[in-house]
């Protein structure tokens, strides 16, 4: 079969019952997509299909072919290719509101996100956790991972991004309450 994975065209051989999922780690060494649930209750195989988040696990490779699949790998490469610098803006925002954890569920989670944010770029907080409800972070990073999102639309809104989690904990400290 023949993939359009990260904007290459991979030849690929596997058996006709293996998932995308297993393509991309097995015989592509994309392992950025994780192998969690096997029954797509986690998220954390999650890829964009023609700009739409996908439970890679729940899908045969072979209804991939002639599609634009998109990997965590891919990510940086393609922002970079459209003309922005540094990482993808969901990939810094991550870093920035320490919303990486264990990394376990980050490539789904951004992924998911990017999806959003490439359909509605400034979604409201509802659609934002509504975007993100088909992943699980297992570290229950949640409010980080919200912010990250938040961040960026308040950016795109030339307002002030929300303050990180901890910061909003150390306020209190640095004027002498405890």
């Amino acid at each position: 079969m023949h993939l359009k994975v990260n904007g290459d065209v991979h030849d690929v051989d596997a058996p006709d019952h293996w998932t995308l999922l297993e393509v991309l780690r097995y015989r592509l060494g994309l392992t950025g997509s994780k192998q969690g649930c096997d029954k797509g209750d986690c998220g954390a195989c999650t890829v964009l299909v023609d700009g739409e988040p996908m439970i890679s696990c729940l899908i045969l490779a072979r209804e991939a072919e002639g599609r634009e699949i998109v990997t965590i790998e891919g990510l940086w490469p393609l922002h970079l290719a459209r003309g922005g610098e540094g990482p993808d803006p969901v990939q810094d925002a991550f870093d920035r509101y320490g919303a990486l954890q264990c990394g376990f569920c980050q490539s789904g989670m951004i992924l998911s996100a990017r999806a959003l944010l490439d359909r509605t770029p400034s979604p409201t907080d509802e659609e934002i956790a509504r975007a993100l409800s088909g992943n699980l972070c297992r570290c229950t990073g949640y409010t980080q991972i919200l912010q990250a999102v938040q961040s960026i639309v308040a950016r795109a809104r030339g307002v002030e991004p929300p303050r990180r989690s901890w910061e909003a904990a150390n306020v209190g400290r640095q004027a002498g309450e405890r």
